[in-house]
C-alpha cells in the first residue's frame, strides 16, 4: 500500500523507526560537547570563504546540534574593521512557521534577542525584522546519498525550499552517526546543497 507520496507502508515504517531511533541516540549521547565542539570548528571553516551576509539557521530541539555559537561567531568576525554601522553586516535569522502554508519565514537574531514560543513550543525571535538568507544551514535527523536529508516529517523545509526564488544554498548539520545509506528520497524532497558533520563534509553536491 502507498501514500499519496507514492511511498510504501514498509518505507514510511523504515523512516519512523530511524527517527526514533537517531533521536533518542542523539538525546543520550556521552560525547556530546566533544562532538558538538568537533562541528563548530568544521562550521567555522567551511564559512571562512562564503560571501553570504545573511544566514538562516534554526534554534536546537530533541538534542539537536546548536549552529549559533559558530554563527555569532561568523557574524562577530564581519565586524572586524567596521565600527561605523557594522552591526548590520551580516544578519542570522531564525524560522518562524507560517500557519497558512506551512512554510517558513526567517527573522533576525543575536545573541539577549527577545524571544518567544510558536505554535510548536519552539522559541522564536519576538519583534524583529524579517530577512531573506542566501544560506540556510538545515538540522538533520539522518541524511543519505545525494543530499537527502531525513526530519522530522513535517515537510516545513521541503515546501520552503521549493518556494523561495532565488534559492538559498543549503546546507544539512548532523551527526556522522545519522549517515543512513538506504535512504530513500520522496518526490516531493529537495536535496542539500552540501551537508557537514562532526567529522567533515559528509556531502557536497556543488
Amino acid at each position: 500500500m502507498d501514500n499519496k507520496d507514492g511511498q510504501s507502508s514498509p518505507a514510511i515504517a523504515r523512516k519512523t523507526a530511524w527517527r526514533k531511533e537517531l533521536i533518542a541516540k542523539r538525546q543520550s549521547l556521552a560525547d556530546r560537547a566533544w562532538r558538538n565542539d568537533l562541528l563548530q570548528r568544521v562550521m567555522r571553516f567551511w564559512l571562512i570563504d562564503r560571501p553570504d551576509a545573511v544566514i538562516g539557521a534554526y534554534w536546537p530541539i530533541k538534542g539537536e546540534f546548536d549552529p549559533l555559537p559558530a554563527l555569532y561567531r561568523w557574524q562577530e568576525a564581519g565586524l572586524e574593521g567596521d565600527a561605523q554601522g557594522a552591526a548590520r553586516l551580516r544578519q542570522i535569522g531564525l524560522p518562524v512557521v507560517n500557519k497558512v502554508d506551512k512554510t517558513l519565514t526567517f527573522y533576525t537574531w543575536y545573541p539577549g534577542c527577545p524571544m518567544e514560543e510558536d505554535a510548536f513550543g519552539i522559541p522564536k525571535p519576538k519583534d524583529t525584522e524579517i530577512v531573506q538568507p542566501t544560506l540556510i544551514f538545515v538540522p538533520c535527523v539522518g541524511y543519505g546519498p545525494g543530499g537527502y536529508r531525513l526530519g522530522y516529517g513535517g515537510g516545513f523545509y521541503d515546501r520552503t525550499l521549493a518556494a523561495l526564488q532565488p534559492k538559498p544554498f543549503t546546507v544539512g548539520l548532523g551527526y556522522d552517526f545519522g549517515y543512513l545509506p538506504d535512504l530513500e528520497p520522496e518526490p516531493h524532497d529537495v536535496p542539500l546543497d552540501a551537508i557537514l558533520c562532526d567529522t567533515g563534509v559528509a556531502w557536497s553536491g556543488r
